[in-house]
């Protein structure tokens, strides 16, 4: 249930991120969901892509600060109000969510959200519990 998370630190400065998704893009590596947290003097972009394991090494040849990360994907209902049903069981479980990021899933009509959590184990129990569903891994790395 959990996924890789490729996370990379890039300066703010114009062509950084042209720079990673090239790096990408010639190493045949696809991604699925990006996201960018940013100051005025940095940024760490995060990203589901096809094959994590590859990504991570890629980019650190090409000089670039990079890490993994476990995360969650959770399929939520795409409505009016089926982020905060999950939002809610993680929340009465005491579960803290470091951040999130989402995009749509292209074989369904739900959202796939990533979370990033301090208990990732309790996450999944308690997640599973409510029927909610955490798309595995391979999964997400194919949509």
């Amino acid at each position: 249930m959990k996924v890789k998370q490729v996370s990379v630190f890039l300066e703010n400065k114009s062509g950084r991120l042209a720079e990673v998704t090239s790096v990408l893009g010639q190493n045949n590596i696809n991604i699925r969901a990006l996201a960018i947290a940013d100051t005025s003097d940095f940024g760490i972009l995060r990203m589901i892509v096809s094959d994590p394991e590859k990504a991570y090494r890629v980019l650190k040849e090409a000089g670039f600060t990079a890490s993994m990360t476990d995360v969650l994907a959770v399929e939520v209902e795409d409505r009016p109000g089926g982020l905060a049903a999950v939002l809610k069981v993680l929340e009465e479980a005491g579960i803290n969510i470091e951040y999130i990021y989402a995009f749509l899933e292209k074989s369904s009509q739900d959202a796939l959200v990533v979370f990033r959590v301090e208990q990732l184990e309790e996450a999944i129990r308690v997640l599973a519990e409510k029927g909610i569903s955490l798309l595995p891994a391979e999964k997400v790395y194919n949509l």
